[in-house]
């Protein structure tokens, strides 16, 4: 920031930093260095040597900086669900990434006009959780690209002119979440992952991996084309030249989320709550404190100021090492903050909403947009754990300033508690505090083992069976609702339905609080904290982030961390551990949520069609490729004919999950390429095959219609899991993972249209089955199993089964109620598919006997008739 502010000097350079070492300082030039409330001055005349400061402190109105305080400038609404990444290349332009699966590009055609979405990408079926700007090249030399990184693992580079739907390159190494992207000045691109690792990228090809952290890695930085910054789970810091580690900074005591580059000094990092502040050189410069909760992203201004944005709702202004000014949102979270060139400052958050904010009045929203806004701000209610003073103050202790710009303080109005924070002039009130039920107000309900504040029975949609919901009011709704989805096995699209159910039932609680240990939202409970050297031993085993499930596709699932022992994680669908029990919950809640409400029998099955179909597809063609390139084994790869059915699957699958289901079906040479790769493929490279032939049925019975088909496609699935006769349990975690693929695919091809009810087939696979004893099923295995019982009820309504294959169905459905003791899922659908057989029993018996009064009402008519006597 250069200033004509000394009439004696050519010009006047104000640094926020405490020092700097300057090169080839020019003849009458000075540097300004803040002191607290006063001005150091350093005058420099030609030499490249830094000079003494000279003892003269100037006012700070001699050299006057721009005091003006960031108000809110604009608010763009277009995602539906939260905001978890932005990039802002110019003060036109602005990119965001949400979880509602898109990226967005905003627009505006001069620095008076207002953003517009200008274009929507499409960018994944899942989240997408990272966003950056990669400048012109000769193939985009007008506008550039947005890239985006996503849950899958998945990088997709999109032109921004001409727009248009599809990637023009899409770029796969990465085998989990690629949560930061980077670009390079030289127009090369860097990545990092959940599976451990860094990559950058030229022109569009993987040039390195950047391998050595022991946990994800969450954000990195570009200090030229040849060195990097990595920030990891396990809790350091790594500097890279191109693919080899320079040095390592520990110092961080958690996970280490973000990262930003601040020029002449070196980076910043944050780790929990606290900010470090780093040389390159590996000394740590200093330490900022101030937020109350999670840090989840650093951005630094043009004037070299820090910005960053918490789960305490808040973005932060840092200057001088000390917080001047702080920006409370209406929303759970600011996950994302960035800046323009200009000094506008943009943050995305939990709310969906991408707002700006800025310092300059002209760019400044109108009064009443700004009062709307401050208004919203001062409804929410707060937690008391989200409050540093205990102490309830009166009104007259708004009168006295504050001791530090962003202190919180509780103040009583009557028979509501304020909060008002210090924002370096005047108090201003951010909430009240909410009195619920964690303050002693209401009995406790144990769930689990733990007391909760509520739990609910809540279901999601019709049909679905009710599922107990715990909470309590000090925890972070988005948190409880990841977690519950996660146990019960449900899409993730369903999070803020569920946060909303939470906000209705729970008056007063609006948004959820922290707690004396923080929870993030972004990882549960069960946040990454690789202590004690539990680190694992390859990113297999990596913790399992509620909020994206276990999207990683692997051959050897893992337990997630800190879950139950019961937990598993299903490598495409997200965990399918379920657990539940049938604890006493409250009254009924006026809810949002579907209330649950059968006919006398239900007569749609449920279909386990949740997939990963981009990890899936890549993670089999690896496979396949390894295979193909060694001389051993080239001779099991992909066949032409097979591969382009396979790849006729995929595409038809993809289709059908997009609900734009293709006229034309799959059929008998589809199903015979799965077969034969199952037959002449290892054990251990199965699993991607196992979950295309699962989703095949689920998405097209009618391809196993044909006679012989099912017959064919099962007798190869149950081969390539080793299902013997008798049952002999799976030894090795790959061996159970293939053994729930099978049930599933067995549950999903329990419908109308796959014949699965005509001839003895079922009743023969119902025997088969049975062999395995339910108490050697593990948890994952265990669900799709009652699944399959349950679906079995709702073919053989109309189209019964004989009687031996009857009563086995019925004995399979009494093993589960018997002997499931922790999952009230299985144990629900068991309950349902018991129903639809007694239901269509009495509907028999009701025809049966319907049929029988009309019989007697018929022959009392024939007799009357013929004794009639004849006229």
């Amino acid at each position: 920031m250069s200033h004509n502010c000394l009439g004696s000097l050519a010009s006047c350079t104000f640094f926020p930093f405490s020092f700097r070492t300057i090169q080839s300082i020019g003849p009458s030039e000075a540097i300004f260095l803040k002191r607290g409330s006063l001005i150091m001055a350093s005058i420099f005349r030609g030499s490249s040597r830094v000079l003494s400061p000279y003892d003269q402190t100037l006012p700070l109105g001699l050299c006057p900086l721009s005091t003006m305080p960031y108000k809110l400038s604009a608010s763009l609404a277009g995602h539906t669900s939260d905001v978890r990444a932005l990039s802002t290349p110019a003060d036109d332009l602005i990119l965001s990434a949400s979880r509602d699966s898109t990226a967005i590009v905003w627009r505006r055609d001069s620095a008076a006009a207002r953003f517009a979405s200008d274009s929507v990408f499409h960018a994944s079926t899942r989240y997408v959780n990272s966003v950056t700007y990669l400048p012109p090249t000769a193939e985009a030399p007008k506008a550039g690209y947005a890239v985006t990184g996503d849950q899958d693992g998945v990088i997709n580079v999109y032109s921004l002119e001409p727009t248009k739907d599809d990637p023009d390159y899409i770029l796969l190494g990465h085998t989990n979440n690629v949560c930061g992207l980077r670009t390079t000045a030289g127009g090369n691109i860097i990545s990092c992952s959940w599976d451990y690792t860094a990559r950058v990228w030229k022109n569009f090809n993987s040039e390195y991996e950047l391998k050595g952290h022991e946990n994800s890695v969450w954000d990195v930085l570009a200090v030229n084309e040849d060195e990097f910054i990595t920030a990891s789970a396990d809790k350091t810091i790594k500097l890279w030249k191109q693919h080899k580690v320079m040095h390592t900074f520990p110092g961080h005591n958690a996970v280490v989320r973000s990262l930003a580059l601040i020029p002449d000094i070196g980076f910043a990092s944050c780790a929990d709550n606290e900010i470090r502040v780093w040389s390159l050189g590996g000394d740590l410069v200093y330490t900022l404190t101030g937020h109350t909760s999670f840090i989840y992203q650093l951005a630094v201004l043009p004037n070299g100021d820090l910005v960053s944005s918490s789960e305490d709702r808040s973005v932060r202004v840092w200057k001088d090492g000390e917080c001047v000014q702080v920006l409370v949102h209406p929303a759970i979270s600011v996950w994302t903050v960035s800046t323009l060139p200009n000094g506008d400052i943009v943050s995305g958050s939990s709310d969906k909403i991408v707002r700006i904010f800025s310092a300059s009045e002209e760019r400044w929203a109108p009064v009443e947009e700004i009062k709307a806004y401050d208004d919203v701000v001062a409804q929410q209610s707060l937690a008391s754990h989200d409050v540093e003073q205990v102490k309830v103050e009166s009104m007259d202790a708004l009168n006295m300033p504050g001791k530090k710009v962003g202190q919180t303080m509780l103040v009583s109005n009557g028979d509501v508690t304020e909060v008002y924070h210090w924002d370096g002039s005047v108090w201003q009130r951010i909430g009240e505090r909410a009195e619920g039920p964690s303050n002693g107000e209401k009995t406790k309900t144990f769930f689990e083992g733990k007391e909760y504040d509520y739990v609910w029975n809540v279901a999601l949609e019709d049909g679905e069976p009710a599922l107990k919901l715990p909470y309590n009011v000090s925890e972070n709704p988005a948190a409880v609702a990841q977690r519950f989805l996660e146990r019960n096995g449900l899409p993730l699209s369903h999070v803020n339905t569920i946060v909303e159910y939470i906000y209705q039932n729970t008056p007063g609680q609006t948004p959820g609080g922290g707690g004396e240990q923080f929870v993030d939202p972004y990882t549960g409970a069960s946040r990454y904290q690789s202590s004690g050297g539990s680190a694992p031993a390859a990113p297999a085993s990596s913790f399992m982030d509620p909020y994206t499930g276990a999207s990683r596709y692997m051959g050897t699932p893992a337990p997630a961390a800190a879950a139950p022992a019961s937990s598993y994680q299903d490598p495409y669908t997200g965990a399918s551990r379920y657990s539940g029990a049938s604890q006493p919950a409250p009254a009924k809640p006026a809810g949002i949520l579907p209330i649950v409400s059968h006919t006398a029998f239900m007569l749609q099955p449920v279909l386990l069609k949740e997939g990963n179909l981009v990890q899936m597809r890549a993670k089999l063609h690896q496979y396949n490729d390894g295979l193909q390139n060694e001389i051993s084994t080239s001779s099991l790869a992909f066949y032409p004919e097979e591969d382009r059915s396979i790849d006729e699957a995929f595409a038809y699958v993809q289709k059908c999950a997009a609900s734009k289901r293709p006229t034309n079906p799959l059929g008998e040479i589809h199903v015979e390429s799965v077969v034969q790769v199952l037959e002449r493929w290892p054990t251990s490279l199965r699993l991607p095959v196992l979950d295309l032939a699962r989703l095949i049925v689920a998405y097209c019975p009618e391809a196993v219609k044909a006679p012989g088909l099912k017959e064919r496609l099962f007798e190869g699935l149950f081969k390539a899991v080793d299902w013997k006769t008798p049952w002999v349990k799976s030894a090795t975690k790959p061996a159970e993972t293939n053994v729930m693929l099978v049930l599933r695919a067995l549950a999903n091809v329990t419908q109308e249209g796959s014949g699965a009810a005509d001839g003895p087939w079922l009743g023969e696979v119902l025997k088969f089955v049975s062999n395995a004893a339910y108490s050697t099923l593990t948890p994952s295995q265990r669900k799709p199993l009652a699944t399959m019982l349950l679906n079995v009820s709702c073919v053989t309504l109309f189209t019964p089964l004989d009687t031996t294959s009857r009563g086995l169905h019925l004995s399979m459905i009494f093993q589960v109620l018997e002997e499931e003791k922790t999952d009230s899922e299985s144990v629900y659908r068991a309950l349902v598919g018991l129903g639809n057989v007694v239901s269509r029993f009495t509907l028999l018996i009701g025809t049966l006997l319907t049929s029988h009064r009309s019989m007697r009402r018929n022959s009392k008519i024939l007799r009357s008739t013929a004794h009639r006597p004849r006229r």
